[in-house]
């Protein structure tokens, strides 16, 4: 079963839920809509409270749901539950706020899953080791633990892809789920690992507590490329393709909120950014509202200003699950995502756009 990027951190799960996912099927939760004819969609994200998935919420208190005409009913994956792109490929919901890879992973089962924007050209993690692990790189995973969100996650990929990257074999070094949040922190504090990867908010109370430091950026494209040898689309909103193909006009317009979210988040300030988020999303157990603001300032440059899927993205990404052994039949990456609603967001709103875009090929 393909699996969560991330999890919740579950000290924060009772605030952070927008509602449980019913077990209606995606079509009819969609055709149905509301008393004036607008369509509603059913958007399960993999941790609404993380930043590297701010821009769901975010689209939500803009109004820009709203504006372009359709209601998006956003919920949170429950720690230990069912993942948010599992949840869309079986129907429980019509979208998945979770990691372009699965697209992939999916079309080797022989499921038809596209990524129909993005949001990020990296994956928002960071390794943070103690300072006594010694880890600079994934060639100093060997004899070490190494914290992951839970095995079979994004982040075990990645783990598994930084130590393949340097010749390192996943028997010779060990990988233990730690959760998110406080469980990670803890992990780490315990010495039960040598690293964790994780992302904001839990970075900066890892690195406020003393706990642990930065070891590998993917928190950047920038860093993302450095240590993947190109960009790495992670975030992204995933639909079934059969539901894509039916449902056209609606997911135009949540792109279309979407790709107005970016360009949003393009020309503000974290702080403007963490003013319009919910509160609880910005300052609680883990982080104050100053840490959160420092942390996606740091960090900001891993979204994307419009919503396309950046040249080289794909390949990268595949490269990635071959190698960690994920997948190891021909995949045909044409059909893992499409640029063409990101594109016509972008014209219907004249909005100028920055990244290359990915051909047919990735």
């Amino acid at each position: 079963m393909s699996r969560r990027p991330a999890a919740v951190a579950a000290s924060v799960l009772a605030v952070l839920a927008l509602g449980t996912v019913s077990a209606c099927s995606s079509t009819s939760s969609a055709a149905s809509g509301s008393a004036d004819g607008t369509p509603t969609v059913k958007l399960m994200a993999g941790g609404l409270d993380k930043q590297i998935y701010l821009p769901y919420q975010l689209a939500q208190q803009l109004g820009y749901y709203k504006k372009y005409g359709v209601n998006v009913q956003l919920s949170t994956e429950q720690d230990g539950g069912v993942g948010a792109e599992d949840a869309m490929a079986s129907g429980q919901v019509d979208m998945a706020g979770a990691w372009y890879n699965h697209t992939i992973e999916f079309q080797a089962k022989g499921k038809a899953v596209e990524d129909v924007v993005q949001l990020s050209g990296a994956p928002g993690e960071r390794e943070m080791c103690t300072k006594k692990s010694g880890v600079h790189s994934g060639a100093d995973f060997k004899g070490k633990t190494v914290g992951v969100t839970d095995l079979g996650s994004g982040t075990d990929t990645l783990t598994q892809f930084l130590a393949a990257k340097k010749g390192i074999k996943t028997s010779q070094f060990h990988r233990i789920g730690v959760g998110a949040g406080s469980t990670a922190i803890a992990a780490l504090q315990n010495g039960k690992v040598d690293c964790v990867m994780t992302t904001q908010p839990t970075v900066a109370a890892i690195q406020k507590k003393g706990v642990g430091t930065s070891a590998i950026d993917l928190a950047t494209t920038s860093g993302a490329t450095a240590a993947m040898g190109g960009a790495y689309p992670a975030a992204s909103v995933l639909a079934r393709t059969d539901w894509v193909n039916s449902h056209k006009a609606t997911v135009q317009k949540v792109v279309d909120a979407l790709v107005a979210t970016m360009h949003w988040i393009n020309t503000h300030s974290a702080a403007g950014i963490a003013n319009k988020l919910p509160a609880s999303y910005v300052s609680n157990q883990l982080v104050t509202k100053a840490d959160y603001i420092s942390a996606l300032t740091e960090d900001k440059g891993q979204f994307l200003p419009d919503g396309l899927m950046p040249a080289g993205g794909p390949k990268t990404s595949l490269a990635t699950e071959k190698l960690v052994g994920n997948v190891k039949s021909s995949v045909d990456l044409s059909k893992t995502f499409t640029n063409d609603f990101a594109i016509q967001a972008n014209k219907t709103e004249g909005f100028k756009t920055t990244t290359t875009p990915a051909g047919p090929n990735g």
